[in-house]
């Protein structure tokens, strides 16, 4: 800074100390102008005939670019172009006493600046001018164009993510003048978007100006400011591509396990490791979002997903305990017997081995463990044949032992065929509940995105 007022001082007494032969007819003109304006001019106090008037100043910002969009530090860097316009009452000339010219460009450095700042800048780096060129006008219309980039803190709202929409504002009002000394005021309604480079992020949705007039604790007059408000909306392309549609293939995937015969020995298997990619995916998210209080939407989806999968396995533990019910086991219940093997398993057809479809095997048929002879041994019809077999008692006690073993074998098998039905039943109906859950939970998130 120090160099370049250096040389802006020199290069103004060369100006000054130029021979007017030097330069042409416009050029004389224009020297004279300057030599006239500055003879007595000072950029040190604000330029106003009455100490008592207010200075005006308009001010009109154009959004260029948007650089970048920090949701974990919460800070918003934008390309903008600002234009302040004011009038300097000791600035003025008239256009015929110097053949027409009615506007000249000088640094910006000669003539006094009003002292707007962004108030809610997210820098460390001092508030500085832009070195470029003002457009002074003969009524003493000074403007003002400068490029910025600008840092500024921006509260982002994660709730809705990534299909939310963001509001950053950034507010600009004098440092030091209060309301009675400078009154700023934003020329139109909103920002102009005519140069802006489309963002491959985020969506404008417009960038409306609002004036606003606060009372600060440290000072007892009014502080004038406008605040230009950035609607964005966030492209939610490839966040679906890579966050969400990954996921609802995977929760899609969870209830299949239901479906895997248990002999496989791959049903808890197919849980742990949708599961285990379930957490890989919600490490990454947890990486790009900022800390907050409000759970994303697709957070919440994959806690969703997550408890989900983890009940489908957990009672996929219990149905493969119900297949792998021994001989030794209980009978099934009655009341199991006739709502889950009856009722329930011929309407989601599922049926015995041999069985068509929706004709389920008869209660009654399976309750009884006796054979139909209804008898601990062999019927003793009338015999009068002295050399009967019959007439044998060890041999009918053996034959009637092996009758009744056979007999606790059917019905020990035909114990562990009821767990074994009840298993694939259970497996069936838990397959169309979460399977369904996990399709409108999967479509409530994709609608979202339309």
């Amino acid at each position: 800074m120090g160099l370049r007022s250096h040389h802006l001082s020199l290069g103004l007494l060369l100006l000054f100390l130029l021979p007017a032969e030097c330069l042409g007819a416009e050029g004389r003109l224009a020297l004279k102008l300057f030599r006239d304006l500055f003879a007595n001019y000072t950029s040190a106090l604000r330029p106003v005939a009455d100490t008592d008037q207010t200075l005006n100043v308009t001010l009109e910002v154009t959004l260029s670019q948007i650089i970048d969009m920090d949701e974990r530090n919460q800070v918003l860097t934008l390309y903008l172009w600002i234009r302040q316009e004011w009038t300097d009452a000791y600035l003025q000339w008239d256009p015929n006493a110097y053949g027409g010219l009615d506007a000249i460009r000088i640094p910006s450095s000669l003539v006094w600046r009003p002292d707007i700042v962004l108030y809610n800048k997210a820098d460390a780096q001092r508030p500085g001018s832009a070195s470029t060129n003002v457009v002074l006008r003969h009524d003493g219309t000074v403007r003002w164009d400068a490029p910025a980039i600008t840092r500024s803190s921006c509260p982002v709202d994660v709730a809705a993510f990534p299909f939310d929409a963001q509001r950053c504002g950034l507010t600009f009002g004098s440092w030091t003048h209060g309301g009675h000394q400078l009154d700023v005021r934003p020329r139109g309604a909103a920002a102009s978007l005519a140069d802006f480079v489309e963002n491959v992020e985020w969506r404008v949705l417009g960038m409306p100006a609002q004036r606003r007039v606060l009372t600060y604790g440290c000072c007892s007059e009014p502080y004038p400011d406008v605040t230009f408000t950035l609607l964005l909306h966030r492209r939610a392309a490839a966040y679906v591509c890579n966050l969400l549609l990954p996921c609802v293939l995977i929760s899609l995937l969870a209830p299949l396990a239901f479906h895997l015969p248990a002999d496989s020995g791959e049903k808890v298997s197919l849980g742990v490791t949708v599961l285990l990619a379930l957490t890989v995916f919600q490490l990454l998210l947890a990486e790009s979002m900022p800390p907050a209080e409000s759970v994303p939407l697709i957070g919440k989806y994959y806690m969703a997903t997550m408890t989900m999968v983890t009940f489908s396995t957990a009672l996929t533990i219990l149905i493969m305990n119900l297949h792998y019910c021994g001989p030794s086991a209980r009978p099934v219940p009655a009341w199991a017997r006739a709502l889950l093997l009856g009722h329930l398993a011929q309407s989601l057809c599922v049926q015995e081995r041999g069985e068509p479809c929706g004709q389920s095997r008869s209660p009654e048929l399976s309750s009884s463990p006796q054979s139909p002879e209804g008898g601990a041994g062999p019927p003793a019809g009338p015999c009068h044949e002295p050399r009967c077999l019959c007439h044998q008692e060890a041999l009918l006690h053996h034959v009637a032992t092996i009758a009744n073993t056979f007999r606790s074998h059917r019905a020990a098998q035909r114990c562990h065929e009821d767990w074994k039905h009840l298993a694939r039943v259970m497996d069936r109906f838990f397959l169309g509940i979460f399977f369904s859950m996990a399709l409108v939970m999967s479509l409530l998130v994709l609608v979202q995105a339309l």
